[in-house]
């Protein structure tokens, strides 16, 4: 389910009611708890939480006039998804979440590389994601981002 939008409010107007109410929430919860200096835009198709350029100039590696991604929302055919580059990055941050995860929810966490999925739209864990999503500020993400493309 491809949604081609100008804003996040235009990408949530244009979904079905059930999943307009679960992407409101979704990005109240993540607004709400992350740190300051992360930018709002959309990036790639998706409701996106990014390092502007004024904060890193050098961009993203792949496509340097795109701000550094940290966190994007979207709502595909059959799931919600979450991606957090940071939990892709950062395996303490993994491990944490994985930990954590069963403690909110009863459902099997479903999870690519940065990509946590969520198929069931009456059980996502809104109170961890919150504290997922305040677990790294943008000095951490920029250095953890800068020691990985060294590698």
């Amino acid at each position: 389910m491809k949604i081609i939008a100008t804003s996040p409010k235009n990408y949530i107007d244009q979904l079905p009611i059930d999943r307009q109410v679960v992407m409101k929430k979704l990005r109240n919860v993540i607004k709400t708890n992350i740190p300051a200096g992360f930018s709002e835009t959309m990036l790639y198709d998706m409701i996106s939480y990014v390092v502007p350029h004024t904060r890193y100039p050098a961009g993203y590696h792949c496509k340097p006039t795109d701000p550094l991604p940290f966190i994007s929302i979207a709502s595909q055919k059959n799931f919600i998804a979450l991606y957090h580059m940071g939990i892709y990055a950062d395996s303490k941050l993994l491990n944490w979440f994985v930990d954590e995860y069963p403690k909110h929810t009863h459902k099997k966490l479903d999870m690519g590389k940065s990509c946590i999925r969520f198929k069931y739209l009456d059980d996502i864990p809104y109170e961890l994601i919150g504290q997922l999503v305040q677990k790294m500020s943008v000095q951490e993400w920029v250095k953890i981002y800068e020691q990985t493309l060294k590698k």
